[in-house]
């Protein structure tokens, strides 16, 4: 998986998936984040928020053993246009931290663009293996709801773009070092165009 890594003063970092690794960056203009979320395949799995949100509890009901060996989720998200960001919140809470809002309104700015303005986009919420799974499921809900209410009320994107799904610890970057910071992200998926309009 190709990685493009924004790691700016603020300790935010952002990575925008395709398809082989690429040397970290220090910075990431508009272009590539419109890039990584424009980046649609053929073979793209149909996911909405209510099938994905199903499949992570089905994940932790299933499967009980260590992270190192679970499956991962049968959905392939990773064959989805996507960026992963690592927000700041506070310890345990669903709050951000006012340092992560420039990376937010980063994001917030791609969506503005045109050449996003007619798609969809679901915001997952994932954490390490620290906590209860249950516990983890409702904080990482709670995180993509924070992320979404921001980009919607504070930077303007249509609410009708954006739905929250927390993935909780059934996703994760790092399964051989599941308490890892890295699982402690936030991705927002490209899944389709916007529905048309009623006449």
């Amino acid at each position: 998986m190709k990685s493009l890594m924004l790691r700016g003063a603020l300790t935010a970092a952002l990575l925008v998936s395709a398809a082989a690794p690429v040397a970290a960056q220090t910075d990431l203009s508009n272009a590539q984040i419109v890039q990584g979320l424009n980046n649609l395949t053929q073979d793209a799995p149909v996911v909405t928020a209510a099938s994905l949100r199903q499949a992570a509890l089905d994940h932790a009901t299933m499967y009980s053993g260590p992270p190192s060996q679970r499956p991962p989720l049968a959905i392939q998200l990773d064959k989805l246009a996507q960026i992963n960001v690592q927000i700041q919140f506070k310890l345990n809470s669903a709050i951000i931290l006012p340092d992560s809002y420039a990376t937010i309104g980063a994001i917030a700015d791609a969506l503005h663009n045109p050449v996003l303005q007619g798609y969809r986009f679901i915001v997952t919420g994932n954490t390490d293996t620290t906590g209860t799974r249950e516990h983890n499921l409702k904080l990482s809900q709670e995180r993509a709801d924070a992320v979404v209410e921001a980009l919607t009320t504070t930077f303007n994107v249509n609410p009708a773009r954006l739905e929250a799904v927390g993935l909780g610890e059934e996703a994760l970057q790092d399964t051989k070092n599941p308490e890892s910071p890295v699982n402690r992200r936030v991705q927002i998926f490209n899944v389709g165009p916007l529905p048309p309009r009623p006449r």
